[in-house]
């Protein structure tokens, strides 16, 4: 017989007490081992705390630092935490594809590993699962730099206007969604920045809740100008294309 450490015998304790799971986290992560350990102490705050229960899915996206070796220990004997390794650098739209691919509840969430959201709002978004396809989160008081904010205001408005989804913030990394809808979302590169508009061609209807927002205190963030502005704009006609060829099809008998 062992002796478990005190957070090594609380994260065992989580374990035993929560034997289902309704919700699925995904946590994209691209040489983040600056933030793991604070991602691990605040979901094992945030499973205390909620009434709801969940566990996170890690999808390393072909880290280069030491986030492979941190997400393998966090998970090591925990059900609560999960994870997937791609074997290269594929980009934040086919992390969050893998994540979905591989949940296995009925509803799957996401979140940044940088916390700038925190899981603890989770609980805002969860109230309304039920009733719509995908609730998600928007950024009421970003802590984002001026051209940040800029560049996702101009990008948001004129995504709005090529899509007509209404989405006040699509880049916010807070959302769940009904595991169903999300497995049917037509992914590609750059597909993270349409999840309302691609939840709206299923005929899926979308809530969106107020979250806090913080400043980034570890790593480096990972997408600049170029890909929060230049990308966004050329991706919308990718997606005009699509919605025109789009195929939307329901079963009314099966023998």
């Amino acid at each position: 017989m062992f002796l478990l450490g005190m957070e090594e015998l609380t994260d065992h304790i989580m374990n035993l007490s929560h034997p289902k799971f309704e919700l699925t986290i995904v946590v994209p992560v691209y040489n983040e081992e600056d933030n793991l350990a604070r991602v691990k102490e605040e979901f094992n705050s945030y499973f205390s705390a909620s009434p709801y229960r969940s566990k996170v899915l890690f999808v390393n996206d072909g880290s280069s630092d030491y986030s492979q070796m941190m997400i393998e220990k966090i998970c090591k004997g925990f059900d609560r935490f999960q994870y997937i390794e791609l074997s290269k650098n594929m980009g934040l739209s086919a992390a969050l594809k893998a994540g979905i691919d591989h949940a296995n509840t009925e509803f799957v969430g996401y979140i940044d590993s940088d916390l700038q959201t925190t899981p603890f709002d989770f609980d805002l978004l969860m109230k309304y699962r039920h009733d719509y396809a995908l609730v998600t989160g928007y950024r009421k008081d970003r802590k984002d730099s001026f051209v940040k904010n800029m560049s996702s205001t101009i990008a948001n408005n004129f995504r709005r206007f090529m899509t007509k989804d209404k989405a006040i913030d699509t880049g916010c990394p807070l959302k769940i969604m009904q595991t169903k809808y999300a497995k049917k979302i037509p992914f590609f590169t750059g597909m993270h920045r349409f999840i309302p508009a691609l939840i709206m061609l299923q005929n899926g209807e979308i809530k969106q809740v107020p979250v806090r927002h913080f400043p980034r205190i570890a790593g480096e963030a990972k997408y600049h100008l170029f890909n929060r502005l230049i990308g966004p704009f050329k991706d919308c006609f990718a997606y005009r294309w699509m919605k025109k060829r789009y195929i939307n099809y329901e079963i009314s008998n099966q023998g």
